[in-house]
């Protein structure tokens, strides 16, 4: 398999929230860069760039990071019970290297995961598919019709809740992807306790509750609804003294549908607060290269293969979270090529240690009448079947929680169209969870991006926020001329009369 030569790395700064408004130079790889931070990693000694965050493409201007209002408020406000913030109480670095120790130890630290989110009932399924569709980064239309995306989204969760409310049903009635999370923020804060970092750790969801930006929403409100709420926490990281944040989603790639969207959030969250926009902040974007998440992936399938009678012979089937072609091809985003690097690294790691089974990547979760990453994995285990593979281990390789598209989707629906299609002996490689390497070197992550924390936003002068005002006016102007022109062209008008 080719790899992409390009290596993407792990820290992203506050750099790139500033540089909406810097002009960027195209990297090797074809694909856009931002400002690069270098990071030390103990495990290996080397120094690694900083990897992609926002894409820009040569026609449509910045892609996946841009505009679209939050849909948090489209929901009823409920109490949640349990805390999200947690904390530790020791004081210094364990052996990294942080420019100016002494102001630093005297800092307070806080570790903000970002994670996609789950409906917890039945009642959630409708509300949190509109939240999800209701993401301009989920289904991405032309600027022209983006008035749209609300209404769409309601029409395809209202459509799609029922199937959803089966899959949901089926894995016990709701998806337990918060309750893991909060074990592992728990389990990272002792990670990092053990490392002697002081550190608080704080959980925010993309989709459902707690909201990524549902604290921000009531600074100037009671803050006791957000702490109630447990929402992360721009409230809490506030309220507890946070003086440098690291932001690590847990999405091993990146993706402007994943990561991508969750830093938006943060993006207009941060540029709107004058005291957060001040914060230092460092962004760890992709991890998926780091060899604790790759010796830890590499441990888990070489467990399970075992348990097949004959190991040697059973086929390592990755499967993905898929994104629509044109997040790819359009937008430049690097989701592709990280995943295909990262199958590739933990296939390395089995073979140094004698494991030379046959692999294949294809990728899940399509929806919608658009192209897909290829090759699907549906269709795949049909033709696998077909070509008389027998024993076969599924590895969701996206994923570091259980969740409806591991506990439904690949062990329900896939495992019984494999059976069906001729594949005997299967098996399914458990997502990391609560693996203690895997934990541990997420620790790692948080220290090494430490250093490269800087505050998001630099104080915009007068003539520059004019500036913006006069450029944004200037595109309504001719942005409504186009919609004009398009409006009463003949093929516009023709199409009108076919749909009467």
């Amino acid at each position: 398999m080719t790899m992409n030569a390009a290596s993407y790395s792990s820290v992203v700064s506050h750099s790139a929230f500033r540089s909406l408004d810097t002009k960027l130079s195209p990297s090797s790889s074809g694909i856009p860069s931002l400002i690069r931070v270098t990071c030390h990693s103990d495990c290996n000694k080397s120094t690694s760039q900083a990897s992609l965050l926002l894409c820009r493409s040569s026609n449509n201007g910045w892609k996946g990071m841009l505009g679209g209002a939050s849909s948090w408020d489209t929901l009823p406000r409920r109490n949640l019970i349990g805390q999200t913030s947690y904390s530790v109480s020791t004081t210094t670095y364990g052996g990294v290297a942080i420019e100016s120790p002494s102001h630093i130890a005297e800092e307070k630290v806080g570790v903000l995961l970002l994670n996609l989110g789950g409906p917890e009932t039945l009642n959630d399924v409708q509300p949190f598919l509109f939240n999800l569709f209701a993401d301009p980064d989920i289904i991405r239309l032309p600027r022209l019709f983006q008035f749209l995306q609300r209404p769409l989204a309601k029409l395809i969760s209202v459509l799609r809740a029922p199937k959803s409310k089966e899959g949901y049903a089926a894995i016990g009635g709701g998806s337990p992807l918060r309750k893991i999370t909060d074990d592992q923020a728990l389990a990272l804060k002792e990670a990092l306790d053990a490392k002697g970092l002081s550190s608080n750790v704080y959980i925010g969801m993309r989709y459902w509750y707690p909201f990524t930006e549902e604290a921000v929403h009531q600074v100037n409100e009671e803050s006791s609804f957000c702490i109630v709420h447990s929402s992360i926490h721009h409230v809490l990281i506030k309220r507890d003294g946070i003086t440098r944040l690291v932001v690590l989603p847990l999405y091993p790639q990146f993706s402007i549908s994943t990561t991508g969207s969750s830093i938006r959030v943060l993006q207009h969250m941060f540029r709107e607060d004058a005291s957060l926009s001040k914060l230092p902040v460092s962004i760890i974007n992709s991890w998926y290269q780091r060899q604790g998440y790759i010796k830890s992936m590499a441990d888990l399938i070489e467990k399970e293969l075992q348990s097949f009678s004959e190991p040697k012979e059973a086929m390592i089937f990755f499967s993905a979270h898929g994104v629509p072609v044109s997040y790819v091809e359009d937008a430049g985003d690097p989701y592709r090529d990280q995943m295909e690097e990262c199958i590739y690294l933990i296939m390395q790691e089995l073979k140094a240690r004698g494991i030379n089974n046959e692999h294949t990547l294809a990728y899940q979760s399509r929806v919608g009448p658009v192209q897909w990453l290829k090759p699907y994995t549906d269709e795949t285990l049909v033709e696998l079947g077909q070509k008389g593979v027998r024993s076969l281990l599924a590895v969701p390789v996206s994923f570091v929680s259980e969740h409806i598209e591991t506990l439904e989707e690949i062990d329900m629906e896939y495992r019984e169209l494999a059976l069906e299609s001729g594949i005997k002996n299967w098996g399914r490689v458990p997502a990391l969870g609560l693996t203690p390497s895997f934990i541990t070197d997420l620790a790692d992550a948080v220290i090494e991006a430490l250093p490269s924390a800087k505050a998001m936003y630099a104080s915009t002068s007068t003539s520059e926020e004019e500036h913006d005002l006069l450029r944004y006016l200037v595109k309504m102007f001719f942005g409504s001329i186009l919609a004009f022109i398009l409006f009463l062209s003949p093929r516009m008008i023709t199409a009108f009369r076919n749909l009467i």
